[in-house]
């Protein structure tokens, strides 16, 4: 069957996600909005006529507001706090791999819209993916309903995971975790690379790998070069099996 109507206009999609939304008691006005947050690169590039756009935009947009909530709410919580600690939290919180999890229990995986070939490569669990969906959903959910409801939504899905970050002591991030293990036990700070970079200025996905001395030890992709680094670090950093 020849699909000739875009996603975000699709019957399917919009009862699909429609779903979702009142599942998580949220109300909407244009549903398009956030089908296009589940919309992922490659069906743009495999069925540009079923889906002319990416979520990419909307992540950029979700990040900027999931960075400001998140550390507005720790600074007004942890009064006696310093700035290094609070960054560390804050850190731990908008993690790609703190983001997957809770994608993962809003079941987020079962509203993506894949192209073939990334759905046979496991891209519905990719935590990468998850992570940026959840970043689009908030863009999607900041321009449709407003910031406020977009704070009370990163409070109750993300920022509530705090007490649980606290008591595994998963506040540092890996670049530091990776940077503290290599030089305690080979003296050495690791370095990263980009490797590759595909996309145009405003819309690029970073490729990173992460090398002790001339020995790659790991590689991550991201949306900017920090994203990319990050994601380096956790990948070397469990290779370690610390």
């Amino acid at each position: 069957m020849v699909i000739t109507k875009k996603a975000v206009d699709s019957e399917v999609c919009s009862i699909k996600v429609g779903q979702l939304l009142e599942k998580l008691n949220i109300p909407h006005t244009n549903i398009s909005l956030f089908i296009l947050a589940f919309i992922h690169r490659s069906i743009v590039n495999e069925r540009n006529d079923y889906a002319p756009e990416h979520n990419e935009r909307l992540e950029f947009l979700g990040d900027a507001i999931l960075e400001l909530v998140i550390t507005e709410q720790l600074y007004n919580d942890f009064p006696s706090t310093q700035e290094g600690e609070l960054t560390d939290m804050r850190s731990a919180l908008v993690r790609g791999r703190n983001l997957a999890e809770i994608a993962k229990n809003l079941n987020f995986q079962e509203y993506l819209i894949l192209g073939k070939g990334e759905e046979k490569s496991g891209g519905r669990e990719n935590d990468y993916i998850l992570a940026n969906t959840v970043e689009s959903f908030l863009g999607a959910l900041y321009l449709d309903s407003g910031f406020e409801l977009a704070r009370d939504f990163i409070k109750k899905h993300i920022y509530s995971t705090l007490g649980n970050l606290q008591k595994n002591k998963l506040f540092k991030d890996f670049k530091t975790l990776l940077q503290e293990y290599t030089q305690a036990t080979v003296d050495i700070t690791p370095h990263y690379e980009v490797l590759e970079d595909i996309g145009p200025d405003h819309d690029k996905t970073y490729t990173v790998g992460v090398y002790i001395g001339s020995k790659h030890i790991g590689i991550g992709k991201g949306s900017s070069k920090k994203k990319a680094q990050e994601a380096a670090a956790e990948n070397a950093y469990q290779q370690f099996n610390i």
